[in-house]
């Protein structure tokens, strides 16, 4: 695929790796997390982050733009928190439906729903993640059909590809169980696994396709499909959950005592909702006048180019996988809907608070970048750093101290029971002292993208998952859940060192004194406020109010009160923009 001097500005790095910052189009930020956990939905716009642009129009009519680019970033601001407060209640359903009871049908549904994931990001997803994007939008400014025939041919060539997979995988569910869980789980363990598996696997296929559906969309403007139709797919599982709980109760089961039945109802309802999800695009797509044509002339596509595109992808995503087999190998059928369900809590705090700065942040370091303004990057980077961290830092603090409080009140029922409630509370624990490190740890790696460079982080992404498998497994003997959790956390570090030092190299001084004097005073807040909540509690156990909810709501006001007052007295600046922001958005909705 070669260059097309008209439209030059699409600004490919020399090394044919990922878009820079494009203001007529979208910004790519690819989604370089570990994949998701099992049961977390997002929408293809999350998982690519993209960041909608203006429509197209005149040069001089600025805020007519800016109106239709704030009109979609609320579209996606809305959709993403229905679709995050409707995947909180799809996991919390799961748990009171199913239970955290070891080698139970909760742990086996939870280590069935990794499976898909981990294939489709392993064979595709981080390719497609990196690359579908800037190539549609190419195609679409670049053809005369603006891209019509060309994304016609991306899927069906994605169409034949993930069928495959899809069908090979789904053959191969009882290879997968074996690789993913160990022997002492017991056959019955292992056998439910795979029986859930085959229902489980051929989401494949439908992860692909919706996400370039969404993909394609998003380049003719359309931002609120992609972002709601995901809820769709909660919806339909939370469903399913309560046909579980009417026909068969909310009762905690060892996998000897899952009936067929259970496994249909159960395995049957969770692909129904990414077929859903899929399926909901379609209306959208005929409104943007898209017609579905099977074309086989690939060559077109510019194949080796793709390839080329997304190869570091490949390989950071491959190296992540190595990790999530250790955590599977460690907790399925040992806590490991537990360890799921504390770990989503963990990424919603990261998805509201984090990924909304780096999307503010990305097209402008981008930009900068594009410029050879490389000391705009680090003032931004630092300026994400100081603001993630004062913002989750609460967030965190709440999941420390109240952490007993906040699984009791927003798991326990159905067949969760207390007891694993208290088991839960120790992950998330240690999911606290990991949530600043992972945002930082993730907003790093984002700044390479912005230079842009896709190699470094895969490789830097080697010693850090090594040393996640072995604090892990050396960890788990103790801990057991909790420690996983804290292996993810000494990663998270070890990531953030590596990428400030290669960034040091590369941009120069990071003013990485003036931040740690910052992030200094963010952790005395934190345990003044964390005192004060932990304290809270204490009291209301004393005088005999054990609710839990109570507990939650009370401490975690207190803890946020101390926490912000703490802070504006020792000067934290990013708190005086966020209290600043929240006045803005104030006025701006009196005066509408």
């Amino acid at each position: 695929m070669s260059r097309d001097p008209e439209h030059d500005w699409f600004p490919w790095d020399e090394t044919g790796t990922i878009p820079r910052f494009d203001p007529d189009s979208t910004v790519l930020l690819p989604r370089i997390s570990d994949p998701s956990p099992a049961g977390e939905t997002e929408s293809a716009a999350e998982r690519t982050m993209i960041v909608p642009p203006p429509q197209s129009g005149p040069k001089n009519a600025p805020e007519k733009e800016e109106t239709t680019a704030a009109g979609h970033s609320a579209v996606m601001a809305i959709g993403s928190l229905v679709s995050r407060g409707t995947g909180f209640l799809r996991t919390a359903m799961i748990a009171a439906t199913l239970g955290g009871a070891a080698l139970g049908l909760g742990d086996a549904y939870t280590a069935a729903q990794f499976f898909p994931g981990m294939v489709y990001e392993f064979l595709i997803g981080g390719v497609l993640s990196s690359v579908v994007v800037p190539v549609l939008v190419r195609a679409r400014d670049r053809d005369p059909d603006g891209g019509e025939a060309y994304a016609q041919r991306l899927l069906t060539l994605a169409t034949l590809v993930l069928g495959g997979a899809a069908v090979i995988a789904t053959l191969c569910a009882p290879i997968l169980t074996l690789i993913f869980t160990s022997a002492d789980t017991g056959q019955d363990y292992r056998e439910l696994v795979t029986a859930l598996s085959y229902f489980t696997l051929p989401a494949i296929f439908f992860f692909g396709v919706s996400a370039i559906l969404a993909a394609y969309l998003n380049t003719r403007g359309s931002f609120g499909p992609p972002m709601w139709t995901p809820i769709l797919n909660n919806v339909v599982v939370i469903t399913t959950c309560a046909l579980f709980i009417a026909f068969f109760g909310a009762v905690a089961r060892t996998a000897g005592d899952v009936s067929p039945g259970m496994v249909v109802l159960l395995g049957g309802g969770t692909l129904l909702g990414i077929i859903v999800q899929t399926a909901g695009l379609l209306p959208a797509l005929r409104r943007a006048g898209f017609r579905w044509r099977a074309r086989f002339d690939f060559r077109a596509l510019g194949l080796r180019h793709l390839a080329h595109l997304g190869g570091w992808m490949f390989c950071y995503v491959a190296v992540s996988q190595v990790g999530v087999l250790v955590l599977l190998r460690l907790l399925s059928g040992n806590s490991l809907l537990i360890y799921n369900n504390v770990f989503l809590l963990m990424m919603m705090a990261h998805g509201i608070v984090a990924v909304s700065i780096v999307t503010a942040l990305m097209p402008r370091m981008s930009a900068a970048s594009a410029a050879g303004r490389l000391g705009d990057v680090v003032d931004d980077l630092a300026k994400g750093v100081r603001t993630t961290s004062a913002v989750l830092a609460p967030i965190a603090v709440v999941f420390i101290f109240l952490a007993g409080p906040t699984m009791t009140a927003l798991f326990v029922r159905g067949a969760f029971t207390a007891a694993n409630a208290q088991d839960g509370a120790s992950v998330l624990v240690m999911a606290g002292i990991s949530l600043i490190p992972f945002s930082l740890s993730q907003l790093f790696t984002f700044a390479f993208y912005a230079l842009p460079d896709t190699r470094m982080p895969a490789i830097l992404n080697i010693p850090v998952v090594l040393l996640r498998i072995i604090a892990q497994v050396a960890l788990f003997g103790s801990l057991a859940a909790g420690g996983v959790m804290l292996g993810n956390g000494i990663s998270y570090v070890l990531a953030i060192g590596l990428s400030a030092w290669q960034l040091r190299n590369r941009l120069g001084s990071l003013g990485l004194g003036g931040t740690a004097m910052v992030l200094a005073r963010v952790a005395a807040a934190m345990v003044a406020a964390g005192l004060v909540g932990y304290g809270s509690t204490l009291g209301l156990r004393a005088v005999g109010i054990d609710n839990a909810w109570v507990q939650l709501i009370l401490g975690g006001t207190l803890i946020v009160v101390t926490y912000l007052a703490a802070a504006k007295a020792l000067r934290v600046r990013e708190i005086d923009e966020v209290f600043d922001l929240l006045q803005r958005v104030r006025r701006k909705l009196i005066r509408r």
